[in-house]
């Protein structure tokens, strides 16, 4: 019966931690939209949905824009994200493809549900192989626990980061930050934000 009680005491203990580290986790939201105003380091923006959010960009965040690419651009050991949307035979097709120039290599590397479009994954990982197929092409890509084997149409819209300044954050331009940490009061801090150009917008 003791031995029983203490099981039961570290299984209880060990619960409480996990809880309690969930609970200190920041919660974080992502930001699609379009820029209202800009106020020094705050960016106000339309949502999707039509929200306003009031996002401040963190000290030192960076700022970065997107430039169109090609399916050609995609090669392999190219570090690249892919939106998608999986299909009944396990691949997944994929929607847009974002290019991460060599610093950002393993930036998110993963494969997890996102928020594009209903049930879309999005993947961060290496383009391990790519072939030709009757769809367009077929990519595999592997990550550090697993792969996926996308099928990419012709017609897939494909991006590359670069680098850009605050002077790009204008009104009416669409901006996109992943996960900005929900500050008490409302306010969204951005660690770094994504900003379009010249008629290119963060597909993602």
């Amino acid at each position: 019966m003791i031995r029983l009680r203490t099981i039961c005491a570290a299984i209880f203990a060990v619960s409480a931690t996990v809880s309690m580290a969930a609970a200190q986790q920041p919660q974080t939201a992502r930001v699609r939209g379009t820029i209202e105003s800009v106020e020094g380091q705050v960016v106000n923006v339309k949502g999707r949905d039509g929200a306003l959010m009031t996002v401040k960009l963190a000290d030192g965040a960076p700022v970065r824009t997107v430039v169109r690419k090609s399916l050609a651009d995609v090669k392999v050991d190219t570090f690249v994200g892919i939106t998608a949307m999986p299909q009944p035979d396990g691949t997944q097709k994929a929607v847009e493809i974002h290019i991460f120039p060599e610093a950002l290599r393993g930036s998110g590397e993963g494969h997890r549900p996102w928020d594009l479009m209903p049930n879309s994954t999005m993947t961060n990982a290496n383009v391990d192989s790519a072939v030709a197929s009757v769809d367009g092409q077929e990519l595999v890509l592997k990550y550090k626990d697993g792969e996926k084997k996308f099928i990419v149409p012709a017609n897939v819209e494909v991006v590359m980061f670069e680098p850009a300044s605050a002077a790009d954050l204008k009104p009416g331009e669409k901006v996109f930050v992943a996960a900005a940490k929900k500050l008490p009061g409302g306010t969204l801090e951005a660690p770094n934000i994504t900003v379009g150009r010249d008629g290119v917008n963060p597909p993602m």
